[in-house]
């Protein structure tokens, strides 16, 4: 009898959504034990519901949703985020832009119509793993540049300089990032677009949290400040608008592209394979971007989301061992321990007996390619009464590390 092995393509493929600590979670739950999940960025699951009106306009498109649409998205949806990036000083036409089923597909596509086997992208460290497993998927190879901790997480200008080399085609960036919630100042951004400008690489611009910025920090759209630059937005509303399941995202082509048409060529490929994005998920997207359907009043104090940080990032810095920098953006808080203080060197073993423990769910710093087992993360999307709880469960776990 024959056997059926995964693909030889997956070997070197490092994001294993499944693994020993959420086989765990699955197991505890089957067995009815009650897990905190703060593993992903799901607000719904936390009582964070869509805008009225997004909901009321997904319901009247259904009966006008039932085909399919144009590979690259419908009219309205394209329109409204072209305007949205014109806005912003870009200058992109309906052309450039595809409509995917979140900017995961976005990142799978963008990464297989560029990569051959051997090519480098540069991908920041930590990361969001998609990117990486996109790159070995795609038969690229993945070359982490720092992040310094010490810097609020910004990239480490030098190391990426350093990791350049003739095989480099494009770097990534992840703005705001996750998971640290670094927002990168425009002297970072002039950087790196010089970078760019002078290697001759295509930048690939992570920003599904541009909308999720708070403490009066001001995201900046790289592409705005790289008109000469071929620049890959992608962004979607999945956090900003709490609709995680609708799988709504884009990709924004920007600058020139006249020595990128066969990497065009290909996304168009990839864009009609798989037909079309959702369609009824696409009715919602001019909705979402125009009028008053924003998430601000969450990120302002008084805000759950900005209480909820706030609060976490201080009941971090009260742990003894544990430190954080202040996530300005995003979901979520990355924090350090002091493995002077405790005894952990496997950050996976570290986060799955907390789970069995505590019954919690947390995603070590390994799984975002951090080289050091020494970070976790957290997602604050909790209310505070829980999220002290959470306080009090990891000060006493980590109390049976101490050295």
């Amino acid at each position: 009898m024959k056997t059926f092995d995964k693909s030889s393509k997956l070997e070197h493929v490092a994001y294993d959504i499944r693994g020993p600590i959420l086989e765990e979670a699955d197991r505890m739950r089957a067995n009815g034990e009650k897990i905190l999940r703060l593993n992903t960025g799901n607000p719904a699951a936390f009582g964070f519901e869509a805008p009225d009106e997004v909901i009321h306009d997904l319901i009247i498109n259904a009966r006008d949703s039932e085909g399919y649409s144009d590979s690259k998205g419908i009219f309205s949806a394209r329109k409204a985020i072209m305007q949205y990036y014109q806005l912003q000083d870009i200058h992109v036409s309906m052309d450039d832009i595809y409509v995917v089923n979140g900017v995961s597909e976005g990142i799978s596509m963008s990464m297989q119509a560029l990569l051959d086997d051997g090519d480098e992208v540069l991908v920041p460290m930590p990361d969001y793993p998609l990117w990486t497993a996109c790159i070995s998927l795609a038969g690229g190879t993945a070359v982490h540049y720092v992040c310094d901790e010490a810097a609020d997480w910004y990239p480490d200008i030098a190391d990426i300089k350093s990791k350049i080399t003739s095989n480099t085609k494009a770097i990534v960036l992840i703005n705001p990032n996750n998971p640290t919630g670094a927002v990168y100042p425009r002297d970072i951004l002039d950087e790196i677009v010089e970078i760019a400008r002078q290697n001759d690489l295509i930048i690939f611009s992570d920003e599904v949290y541009d909308r999720l910025v708070m403490d009066g920090k001001k995201h900046i759209p790289i592409a705005s400040i790289a008109p000469d630059i071929f620049t890959v937005t992608l962004s979607g509303l999945s956090k900003s608008h709490r609709i995680c399941g609708f799988r709504v995202g884009w990709m924004v082509l920007s600058g020139p592209k006249t020595n990128v048409k066969g990497y065009i060529e290909g996304l168009n490929m990839l864009s009609n394979m798989r037909l079309c994005s959702n369609v009824l998920a696409q009715q919602v997207i001019q909705t979402s971007l125009g009028g008053q359907q924003s998430i601000d009043k969450l990120l302002l104090p008084g805000g759950r989301i900005y209480e909820q940080r706030d609060f976490i990032y201080n009941a971090i810095k009260d742990i003894p061992g544990l430190s954080a920098v202040k996530p300005h953006a995003g979901l979520y808080i990355f924090p350090k321990i002091d493995t002077e203080m405790y005894r952990v060197d496997d950050d996976e073993a570290f986060v799955l007996n907390f789970l069995k423990q505590e019954k919690v769910l947390l995603t070590h710093g390994s799984g975002f390619n951090m080289k050091t087992p020494d970070h976790f993360r957290i997602v604050y999307l909790p209310r505070v009464d829980e999220l002290s709880e959470l306080q009090e469960k990891i000060t006493r776990f980590l109390s049976q590390y101490r050295c």
